[in-house]
């Protein structure tokens, strides 16, 4: 039989060395021998003797968190030896380093999988206010490990370098120790165009040293860090969860 599709450029990767890696821009691959963590449902194939445990968002603490903000990933433990593909709506998978002293801060719901070396925790988002409807709450993951992020499109990488300001809904991820803030467009003059509103009614702003991810498309409310709605009822709850 013979056709394009099976081409080389299709045929499956084989690599000597377990882990994450990317067997095309759609598609993970875990060469498994051991254990992983994924989001719930992503699984399009695997091979071999492999399991798999539903996490909820990863503990009890975790689970509260992510039912009071919205945030989190609902996460399946993956074990055993084989290998296991992995996909979200055919959205570009990338794989981050993440190496000792390093943090990340990742909107949840771009989260596909990671490495079980990884500690990771729902945290505030400092410096936010409570007008914006993107959220409060991200995913920050820190320790020694890889971990596969999704976006809609080509994303670019932005250094801060210079005062930096993002769609809160287009902002993926970024370095953790950044510092974050909300504007509204108004005060840099992009409120109103000839009478008429831009759409853009809030910006967040990054300061420091490091990188922030933004991709080509606009999430819905909720997509940064989970709904803002009822979040001022939450304050004194979420305070003692996020203080943990």
């Amino acid at each position: 039989m013979r056709s394009e599709l099976f081409s080389a450029d299709n045929l499956e990767k084989e690599s000597s060395q377990p882990g994450l890696r990317l067997q095309n821009s759609k598609l993970l691959k875990a060469e498994l021998n051991g254990e992983f963590m994924a989001r719930v449902g992503t699984m399009v194939a695997y091979q071999g003797q492999v399991q798999f445990e539903a996490l909820g968002s990863g503990g009890l603490g975790k689970f509260l968190k992510q039912k009071l903000t919205g945030e989190g990933v609902p996460l399946m433990k993956v074990s055993g030896r084989g290998d296991v593909f992995l996909a979200e709506n055919a959205a570009d998978i990338h794989i981050i380093d993440i190496e000792p002293g390093d943090a990340l801060s990742i909107n949840g719901a771009n989260v596909l999988a990671f490495d079980a070396t990884l500690n990771y925790d729902i945290k505030m988002v400092q410096g936010v206010g409570m007008m914006s409807n993107a959220g409060l709450f991200n995913c920050v993951f820190s320790g020694y490990g890889r971990i596969a992020v999704t976006t809609k499109g080509t994303p670019v990488v932005l250094s801060v370098d210079q005062p930096t300001y993002v769609d809160p809904q287009a902002a993926i991820c970024w370095s953790a120790n950044l510092q974050t803030g909300y504007h509204r467009a108004e005060q840099m003059g992009l409120g109103t165009l000839l009478g008429r509103s831009t759409g853009e009614r809030f910006t967040m702003s990054f300061a420091g040293q490091g990188f922030v991810v933004v991709q080509p498309s606009e999430e819905p409310p909720g997509g940064l860090a989970g709904a803002a709605q009822g979040q001022q009822q939450q304050g004194g709850i979420l305070g003692n969860l996020l203080g943990n």
